[in-house]
């Protein structure tokens, strides 16, 4: 699907309080260092190896991964004979992501640093690529500015990002029903739908396509993926942790209520359909 950066009106004004970005963001970087990303990262891979296809990369070209955990996106592309920077804030999740570019031979440069605040020159890049990523930073206009301010004009942007309808979508609601998001603080949701984008990109943007996608999460089962999860994945870890046993015991419930009926893996298996939208930006 193209959206016209013109296609959409501006959104209303809005009287909600405004958050303190830096407190939250502090807490943003706490918490995707919890547990340990890399594990439920690693299954994800397919999502990058598709990005990088949906954005045409082309061997050579200078390709920056943004919030890129233990670098899926940056191995599709590097896979692929770019010249790759991987970047995040959590130091760890890069050192994953080196790990895996040395056991395949592949050269990367890794680079701690904010998707708010990106060390790089205007138009270094010819390509910038985010998977699951750059959606979570708590100032979405600076973020997205930042990725269009290192891009070349005529480069490309890709995203994916989750949706507001899909599974992980819902799983931040049922989160977010036990432990409530700070007022104020636009849901990283936003840049899962079309009419998001065209918000944060649409004026220096001279193409936005938009292709909904699923991600099939596999597991043994329901209890398995609580399991792994809740010790794994930042935000499920950080809210099981901040809850009491009760409030754990609820949490898990609430769960387990969602993944049955997503579940399309019949009663011996977990398989539920992650919808994320990938997001191939052309920079005016």
């Amino acid at each position: 699907m193209t959206t016209p950066a013109h296609s959409c009106p501006a959104p209303a004004a809005s009287a909600t309080p405004q958050p303190d970005l830096v407190a939250i963001k502090a807490r943003q970087q706490a918490t995707w260092a919890s547990g340990d990303f890399a594990v439920i990262g690693t299954t994800l891979q397919i999502v990058g190896e598709s990005l990088a296809e949906a954005v045409d990369l082309r061997a050579g070209e200078r390709v920056l991964d943004v919030a890129a955990g233990n670098g899926n996106a940056t191995l599709a592309a590097a896979r692929r004979f770019a010249r790759v920077t991987s970047t995040d804030y959590v130091a760890h999740l890069l050192d994953k992501g080196a790990a895996r570019a040395s056991a395949e031979g592949l050269a990367v440069d890794f680079q701690v640093a904010d998707a708010e605040a990106l060390p790089f020159a205007d138009a270094s890049f010819d390509v910038a690529l985010s998977t699951f990523g750059v959606m979570f930073a708590p100032d979405q206009p600076r973020a997205a500015a930042e990725l269009l301010r290192v891009v070349r004009p005529g480069g490309r942007i890709g995203l994916a990002n989750w949706t507001p309808e899909g599974f992980i979508g819902e799983l931040f609601r049922v989160i977010g029903a036990h432990l409530p998001p700070p007022a104020g603080l636009r849901s990283p949701l936003r840049w899962g739908d079309e009419a998001g984008l065209v918000e944060l990109f649409g004026p220096q943007a001279a193409d936005i396509r938009c292709t909904r996608r699923l991600f099939n999460f596999r597991y043994l089962s329901a209890a398995h993926w609580i399991e792994v999860f809740r010790r794994y994945y930042g935000p499920t870890h950080k809210a099981f942790a901040a809850l009491d046993a009760a409030g754990q015991a609820a949490l898990h419930a609430d769960l387990e209520k969602m993944l049955a009926a997503r579940n399309v893996g019949g009663a011996d298996s977990l398989v539920v359909p992650g919808e994320y939208l990938e997001v191939v930006i052309t920079r005016r």
